[in-house]
């Protein structure tokens, strides 16, 4: 039973495939008659799920999260078989003066509407000072009551749902779609609520595989704080302190510069990073100046060359007399500081920087409303004024240092700078296309690295690498950064929600293939990577789940139908059933015959999907979805 759901499952994914690619050369109409439509292919997903059914009765599964979850597939499938079967589709043609009292179906066929309509005008919306629509609005009169229809706004009259689809060029006419589904969509969104609910559920059921990963991380941490317990590490004063202490101006190598490049240079020296375990090279600095009985039982990075060993120990030597402590004031506007604030640095440093920013920023060109340009302006300047005076307070506070840190030295966090700008000049938030998805997609997946650091700084090294290039890859591919108005039909609150759960589900996925690419190569940590993936993975298809869904319900009410077969919506599917594979038992970490191994190649392989849906459909197979 269990192989007949394997195969029937991956017949179904690979016949999805196929069909996208056979839309590519006949054309979208062609797998709708011959494919989608077809009478085999709803065999197919009704085979899958009957014997799914009966796998499922058989194995007794009855916690409620997973038999809740699984049920609204159950559920979504026969809303849509009700819909396939049931529901009414077709256009109303409409000009001014004139009453309609018919419809056209997709083969051509007049029926009689149950309502009469007449047109009373029709008219275009632009964006301020541009020629670019906004918006499409057909003024009706139905049963001689008013109704306004425009993208993203329906009539709904006798159970007929009236949506804008087109207009005549002389403005004297508008094309409206009409769908009547009484029963397929009550029933499909019954399925939709019961998936939203199950999939949040699947992550705080107390009993669930979700919960026993988090215990069982738990765990590992509970034996590593053990095992940290038993080999103390040395006194240190905290970062922010230590870092506060790296701002001091001494003479070093004939110069004048920051304590933190002495320090950098110290750590380097002695142990061949420029950081010591959790400790930043300040705090190895300030460890050795007051806890030097402490950090002189710590082993110093081994070299092969004995000469070597005593120049370090001759460097540990000349710190504890104070030989290299030569303090530099600094003055400040007639006072005298051993601080460097950062509003008084070097000309150069500080145009260098400003220059840097603006040029990320640069890609921000575009035709905006004045009144735009000058509050990205202002933004951008209060940026900068912000990044220049930050350093004047005598004793920021912890966050201020940590912001402070960042602003001035991570790349990515310029990037976000530039998130909301383009937010300001555009009015809506930057989601719309393919450059700014992976503007987003890059830094939440930067931003997750750095929550993953604590567990695994290897894996959060790679993590940031992989966000550059997401950017990189922004920049050098046929992504365009020109900033544009959005379409009409995209002028709606979904689009954000829609995409950024997305980005996030994909976010997410990246750090699970970089977790397994990780895992292949370095044997030992297999076991706890396959933990930590997982522990990525469900709410990755929590995300993806919700995304995908919320798009239907989107689709639904801006053009009709909650889901056409679009390229982009079939992938998204793909995707979503490939990972839902080894959130199964099979693959689980708390399953004692599971595979570590497998499961890394698994999630190596599947990130192939996530490729082909956000790249492969749009450079290769177009469809409805080819802007984002």
């Amino acid at each position: 039973m269990k192989k007949t759901v394997t195969i029937l499952y991956i017949v179904v994914i690979a016949v999805m495939a196929v069909a996208t690619m056979i839309e590519k050369k006949q054309g979208t109409s062609y797998v709708s008659d011959h494919i989608y439509s077809a009478w085999w292919f709803s065999a197919l997903w009704a085979l899958l799920t009957g014997f799914a059914i009966f796998y499922f009765i058989k194995r007794k599964v009855r916690r409620p999260s997973v038999v809740a979850l699984h049920l609204s597939f159950v559920v979504i499938l026969a809303g849509a078989l009700l819909t396939h079967l049931t529901a009414e589709r077709g256009i109303v043609l409409l000009r001014k003066g004139q009453v309609a009292t018919h419809y056209l179906t997709p083969d051509l066929q007049e029926h009689q509407l149950p309502f009469t309509i007449s047109l009373q005008a029709f008219e275009i919306l632009y964006h301020e000072g541009t020629q670019a629509p906004a918006d499409y609005i057909s003024h009706v009169l139905i049963d001689q009551q008013p109704f306004t229809i425009s993208m993203n706004q329906i009539a709904n009259h006798k159970g007929i749902r009236l949506y804008q689809n087109n207009y005549d060029e002389d403005m004297q006419g508008s094309v409206l779609s009409l769908n009547s589904d009484p029963w397929g969509i009550p029933v499909t969104y019954s399925g939709y609520a019961l998936l939203f609910i199950s999939l949040i559920w699947m992550l705080i059921d107390p009993r669930g595989a979700y919960r026993q990963l988090l215990r069982r991380l738990s765990i590992l941490v509970l034996l590593c704080s053990a095992c940290g317990m038993a080999n103390a590490t040395p006194r240190t004063l905290p970062a922010e302190t230590a870092d506060r202490f790296g701002q001091l101006f001494v003479v070093y190598n004939e110069r004048v510069c920051p304590m933190q490049t002495y320090a950098l240079d110290f750590t380097k020296k002695l142990y061949g990073k420029r950081q010591y375990q959790d400790f930043t090279a300040e705090q190895v600095l300030t460890g050795f100046i007051f806890f030097y009985d402490d950090w002189i039982q710590e082993p110093l990075k081994q070299d092969s060359k004995p000469m070597k060993m005593e120049e370090k120990r001759m460097l540990i030597q000349q710190l504890h007399q104070g030989t290299p402590l030569k303090l530099f004031p600094y003055a400040d506007q007639g006072k005298i500081t051993w601080y460097a604030p950062t509003s008084t640095l070097p000309d150069t440093m500080d145009e260098e920087h400003q220059k840097y920013i603006r040029d990320v920023f640069t890609l921000l060109n575009g035709e905006i409303q004045a009144g735009r340009y000058d509050l990205a302006n202002a933004y951008l300047d209060k940026m900068l004024q912000y990044q220049q005076t930050f350093g004047q307070q005598s004793l920021p506070t912890p966050l201020q240092v940590r912001a402070e840190r960042l602003y001035n030295s991570h790349p990515l966090t310029a990037i976000l700078l530039g998130i909301p700008l383009r937010w300001i000049i555009t009015g809506h938030f930057p989601l719309s296309n393919g450059y700014e998805t992976m503007l987003v997609l890059g830094w939440l997946v930067a931003l997750l690295s750095i929550f993953l650091y604590r567990r695994s700084r290897f894996l959060a090294a790679l993590g940031i690498l992989q966000a550059v290039i997401f950017l990189l890859v922004s920049h050098i591919s046929q992504m365009d950064p020109q900033m544009t108005h959005l379409m009409p039909v995209l002028n709606s609150p979904l689009l954000t929600l829609h995409v950024s759960v997305i980005m996030m589900a994909y976010a997410l996925l990246s750090l699970t293939f970089i977790s397994s690419l990780t895992a292949l190569f370095m044997p030992r940590k297999r076991q706890e990577i396959h933990l930590l993936s997982q522990l990525m993975l469900f709410p990755a298809l929590t995300f993806l789940g919700i995304g995908i869904f919320i798009g239907a319900i989107w689709a639904n009410i801006s053009w009709g139908t909650y889901w056409s077969w679009d390229p982009k919506e079939t992938w998204a599917l793909i995707t979503f059933m490939i990972y839902a594979v080894p959130a199964h038992r099979t693959f689980s970490p708390l399953n004692p015959h599971s595979s570590p191994l497998l499961y890394h190649l698994y999630m190596t392989l599947a990130f192939l999907a996530i490729l082909m849906t956000y790249f492969g459909v749009n450079y290769l197979l177009g469809g409805m979805h080819a802007y984002a």
